[in-house]
């Protein structure tokens, strides 16, 4: 029996354990960095495996399965363990007992997944040389995110990772398929928040004080031009407030508008330039308009670079694993992932696991309160990932 063979029949064998694991998870989400029952849920799956963990990052949990081969090389395999502040809406037996608390964004789907990993790799390290690090990586969701503290706590090291690959799971992608794509990837994401002071009165006498209504809407039109006529119409970047509150009245002017949005780009050196530029033009608009504002850029995570060498083998790993027409190429993301951080540490791949049935409902954008998967994709996604690890220390 072949490699492929012997890990997808492996994946099949634990199938709805690990769709179980999943739906325990979805029913019992943490928020970032408050995931002590789903840090504990992952510590005894492992002990029954008999394979060895400890504690990183607070709430996260660093697993080593060694190969009973010769030393050979090391593969680190991350996912993300935290859930997002929504209430749920789907109506499933699994759904969230946590009020206002809900795997919106398929964490649950990547911790099972990776427990089923362990498991797979676990009844292999007979067959194989080499170590596979398994990071199940805390406060993904929330700056400045879990994976800056696994490696300054050397999740990494000892022994020394040479690769890191990750997964995510994506509504758009039909279950049964994955995503690649090998360069720039995914962008970079920035906080910003702004305060715009004016002077509130009468709302039928605006020329007695100085409106941060109005103020505010120059502001962001102004704001959105200096990206739209100065980033390279060769490199992406976005610009968007979601959140802006006037706590004024029909007739009452306030004294202070709140603006909130994010800024997201693949370029470093503009990514800088434009917090400066966004800094002086706020502050010299609002001033000459007759206020005064504060305004503050919380830089988030780095954009996402998957390795090209890396990117080729593990996409002819996908190929054979899956079939060629099941891997599909991707277009850059503009959402964001803290899994930007291992890429600028070693070479990383991040690829997309397909989720989508439209029969059973599964079709819902990520972050939304009815986001769920076609569960089905939970055992192509744990062999792939099995068998690409496996691949990798043998041509390593």
């Amino acid at each position: 029996m072949n490699l492929k063979e012997t890990v997808t029949i492996a994946a099949a064998a634990i199938r709805d354990e690990v769709i179980g694991y999943r739906r325990h998870l979805h029913r019992h989400p943490e928020l970032s960095f408050k995931e002590f029952g789903t840090s504990a849920f992952i510590k005894e799956q492992l002990d029954l495996q008999g394979i060895p963990w400890k504690t990183i990052a607070g709430t996260g949990v660093l697993a080593e399965i060694q190969g009973a081969g010769k030393a050979g090389s090391v593969i680190a395999l991350r996912a993300d363990i935290d859930a997002l502040p929504i209430t749920e809406a789907n109506q499933v037996d699994y759904c969230s007992v946590n009020d206002g608390v809900m795997h919106a964004c398929g964490h649950d789907a990547h911790t099972a997944s990776l427990l089923g990993v362990a498991r797979i790799l676990n009844g292999l390290k007979a067959h194989f040389s080499g170590t596979v690090k398994l990071i199940f990586q805390p406060g993904e969701e929330l700056l400045p995110g879990g994976a800056q503290q696994v490696i300054a706590e050397g999740g990494l090291n000892a022994p020394a990772a040479n690769v890191v690959l990750g997964q995510h799971v994506m509504p758009w992608i039909p279950a049964g398929k994955i995503g690649v794509r090998t360069g720039l990837f995914m962008a970079s994401m920035d906080e910003i928040k702004i305060e715009v002071y004016g002077k509130g009165g009468h709302g039928a006498e605006p020329h007695k004080g100085i409106d941060p209504v109005m103020i505010t809407c120059s502001l962001l039109q102004a704001l959105q031009q200096l990206v739209s006529r100065n980033t390279s119409p060769f490199m992406p970047a976005v610009l968007s407030f979601g959140k802006l509150r006037a706590d004024g009245a029909i007739n009452v002017i306030p004294d202070k508008v709140w603006i909130e949005g994010t800024f997201r780009t693949l370029d470093e050196t503009w990514r800088n330039s434009a917090h400066a530029r966004m800094k002086q033009l706020a502050e010299s608009l609002v001033a000459g308009m007759g206020g005064t504002c504060d305004i503050e850029i919380r830089k988030g995570y780095p954009h996402l670079k998957n390795d090209e060498a890396l990117g080729a083998h593990m996409i002819s790993f996908f190929k054979e694993y899956a079939g060629a027409e099941n891997v599909l190429p991707q277009d850059i993301w503009m959402a964001s992932e803290d899994f930007a951080y291992y890429s600028r540490a070693l070479p990383s791949f991040f690829y997309l696991l397909g989720v989508r049935n439209e029969n059973k409902g599964a079709r819902s954008a990520l972050h939304t309160p009815v986001f769920n998967i076609d569960e089905d994709a939970l055992e192509l996604g744990m062999g792939l990932m099995a068998y690409a690890a496996l691949r990798w220390l043998e041509t390593s």
